[in-house]
């Protein structure tokens, strides 16, 4: 984690992960833990299943939207682009800053051929596909439901980067030469404007962009799922608003840097946004504990399993994929 890094990435490294230990011991501070394993026996475990199997589509969604993306120029498997991801979410959860985006990047022009900065600037066109449907999310829920100010607070910041990001990009498309032309002295951005207005052209490019939507409802599942397990509805809050209302929290919230795998930021986020609903703040934070595992656990598992398929260890792939130019 340490190697290559400069003293201000330690420093960030170091607050990233002493916010998330403060988070943690937030969210078992008087959150009774000792219920929790009464309420594991009494949890309606179809539901449970029926969140991690979401859960899991929700990544293979993503690897079907990633192919659909990159369709115009390489000829890619499914399988690729799914085992690629779950490998690089399995080193989102051990190493931090979301290095996993790099590997998953890497894993696909090693096994594809495909040019590596082509591969990084899909996932850069990904992130703003991302960015977009959730700021339109997130203005949805708000009308039916009110947010913590905190939450309005990072959607107008992420509304900002994504209207600058989708600007730059449209720049790219209408005004491709000109823009090279600007950044001439910087080959890597010149490669990436190419990069760009080449997936730009493809009608594939908009199919991604639709795919993103259902990417980002499954992501409600999981969330749904547990609080039906839980038997959290209620004659004044519907479910299925309740977990509209965490995901958009949770997927705003994670957004800034924190320790491997969002621990304890994922609980702190997911129990303020539950106590909207419910009064009990002790059981909000242990059901925020039973939905990292719920999102956590087939993750790692499957990362596990497509790590191995690699042959390689993951310090060994992420010094591979940083040494690539």
């Amino acid at each position: 984690m340490w190697a290559g890094a400069s003293p201000g990435m330690r420093a960030l490294i170091v607050f990233a992960n002493l916010a998330s230990i403060g988070c943690l011991w937030w969210a078992l501070s008087d959150s009774e833990i000792s219920k929790l394993s009464h309420e594991l026996r009494t949890l309606d475990w179809r539901w449970v299943c029926a969140g991690a199997a979401a859960d899991i589509l929700v990544y293979c969604v993503q690897g079907w939207r990633w192919r659909i993306l990159l369709s115009p120029i390489a000829n890619l498997r499914v399988t690729q682009t799914i085992r690629a991801i779950y490998v690089g979410l399995f080193a989102n959860e051990i190493l931090p800053f979301r290095t996993g985006e790099v590997i998953r990047c890497y894993l696909l022009n090693r096994w594809a051929k495909v040019p590596l900065p082509v591969v990084l600037s899909s996932a850069l066109v990904e992130r703003i596909f991302d960015g977009v449907w959730l700021i339109l999310f997130f203005a949805l829920t708000a009308i039916f439901t009110p947010l913590p100010a905190f939450v309005g607070h990072f959607a107008w910041i992420l509304s900002l980067l994504v209207l600058v990001l989708v600007g730059l990009l449209v720049t790219v498309f209408v005004a491709r030469r000109w823009s090279e032309r600007l950044v001439a002295k910087w080959p890597g951005l010149v490669r990436l404007i190419h990069d760009l207005h080449a997936m730009g052209k493809s009608k594939s490019f908009y199919w991604a962009f639709l795919a993103s939507l259902p990417y980002l409802l499954l992501q409600v599942g999981p969330v749904y799922a547990l609080i039906r397990a839980f038997r959290l509805e209620s004659e004044t809050a519907s479910g299925l608003g309740m977990a509209a209302v965490v995901t958009v929290v949770l997927r705003l919230g994670t957004v800034v840097p924190s320790a491997p795998g969002n621990l304890g930021t994922f609980q702190l986020l997911a129990a303020q946004a539950l106590t909207l609903f419910i009064a009990d703040q002790a059981l909000a934070k242990r059901f925020s504990f039973l939905l990292w595992g719920l999102v956590t656990l087939p993750l790692l598992f499957g990362g596990f399993v497509a790590m191995a398929l690699t042959g390689l260890k993951l310090r060994e792939l992420q010094r591979q994929a940083q040494g690539v130019r």
